[in-house]
């Protein structure tokens, strides 16, 4: 079969596109990429890579074709505009003029924007392959919930815009079992919408040594809680910095924070002003550091807004934190709530609920280690039975099949 995958982002860049693109071709399918010159997350083309350089790549395979874009910059509300439209144009003219018209299927990687859906469409008017969007992030929701756009005529045109393009693709794959509603209220048919959720990198599903040169950048002693990823808006860090001056009281007590964002700048300064030496900002480390990061955590925080938006989203950082066999503290609302909680790895506080997160805390601290193991083994053993890469890149392969079968007859 043969595959072309649209996405905004692809490697270098760490998106889970690129073990989905491998997955397929190890599975005899010939997988093409159209995607952007690399320049997410630092708003800068990577190095070796500028807006007309390197048009076609090859990633273990893989055929890649770049199209122009201009580079996030500082990622301000009117930048990402130009960013996200400049894909979209320029990515619709490749399509066109630079990809064969002879691909089977087409398939949309959306952690946002929604516009990456546009040279899809472009291109099935010329080749009439179908459509397969696979939904991240539900737009006009997640725009609305960041608050980077107030324009009711910018909301509503970007409404039109994600009702065209659900309504033009063949099938729609969903992350998050709670996205069917909104997108059956835009007039989707429920009969083309399926579950395929995200599965960690392989390299959490795999030993992990001790690394002393990491396990240095850590306190050497006490239990620790860390947070591994974006640090925005969106991951409520004022509530995790309000928790962790409630557990001040406990010297052994520390909160690690691995990774870099817009927010990194305001915990900097709340921890001066308040002299809280129990929270240790790392730094942003590559991904293929984490599984060294997260084995000298005693247990891993994820959180988002109480935003009706990310009650219905599971961050992806869970799988991971699953899959590396870990036990979780959530403060978030919804879907990331209920996999928690069935899966039994661990704790979820509501979304906000910054004195309940300190209490659960509090509460891990003093459990017997025995309690944690089991949390860890109840983790690892809930990945492998509901988020296993193998499992879920096959039920997407059956999905291609039996689309094709049905056109067919």
């Amino acid at each position: 079969m043969k595959i072309l995958i649209i996405s905004q982002y692809f490697w270098p860049e760490n998106f889970k596109i690129n073990d989905l693109a491998l997955g397929l071709k190890e599975r005899g399918n010939e997988v093409t990429i159209l995607t952007g010159k690399p320049n997410y997350p630092e708003g800068k083309y990577y190095p070796g890579y500028n807006f007309t350089n390197r048009k076609i790549e090859y990633y273990y395979g893989v055929k890649v074709i770049r199209s122009p874009l201009i580079s996030r910059g500082s990622c301000s509300g009117i930048r990402l505009f130009i960013n996200y439209v400049s894909f979209a144009l320029f990515a619709s003219f490749t399509a066109v003029f630079r990809i064969s018209k002879k691909n089977d299927v087409i398939f949309v990687y959306e952690p946002s924007p929604i516009t990456v859906g546009i040279p899809a469409l472009v291109y099935k008017y010329f080749s009439r392959a179908p459509i397969y969007f696979w939904i991240q992030d539900l737009w006009p929701e997640s725009l609305i919930a960041a608050g980077d756009v107030k324009s009711k005529f910018i909301l509503k045109l970007t409404d039109r815009l994600v009702r065209l393009i659900y309504r033009k693709s063949d099938v729609i794959f969903i992350s998050s079992k709670s996205f069917k509603h909104s997108i059956t209220e835009k007039g989707v048919e429920s009969e083309k919408i399926y579950y395929l959720p995200n599965w960690a990198e392989d390299i959490y599903n795999e030993p992990v040594e001790r690394d002393k040169d990491i396990a240095g950048l850590l306190p050497s002693k006490g239990f620790k809680i860390m947070f591994a990823g974006n640090i925005g808006e969106s991951q409520d860090f004022e509530s995790i910095v309000n928790a962790a001056e409630k557990t001040r009281g406990y010297d052994d007590i520390h909160w690690i924070i691995v990774g870099d964002g817009r927010k990194k700048s305001w915990i900097e300064q709340e921890i001066r002003l308040k002299k809280m030496n129990n929270i240790h900002l790392i730094g942003r480390h590559p991904m293929r550091m984490m599984p060294s990061f997260f084995r000298e955590a005693d247990v891993m925080l994820v959180s988002l807004k109480d935003e009706p938006i990310f009650s219905l989203t599971v961050p992806a950082k869970i799988q991971s934190y699953l899959a590396c066999g870990k036990p979780i503290l959530a403060m978030i609302n919804g879907e990331g709530a209920d996999v928690i909680r069935e899966s039994k790895s661990g704790f979820a506080v509501n979304a906000g609920d910054f004195n309940a997160l300190a209490d659960r805390v509090i509460e891990m601290y003093n459990m017997p280690k025995t309690n944690l193991d089991l949390m860890a083994k109840a983790s690892k053993e809930f990945y492998l039975n509901n988020f296993n890469s193998k499992d879920l890149i096959d039920k997407l392969m059956s999905v291609f099949y039996s689309y094709t079968i049905k056109k067919l007859y």
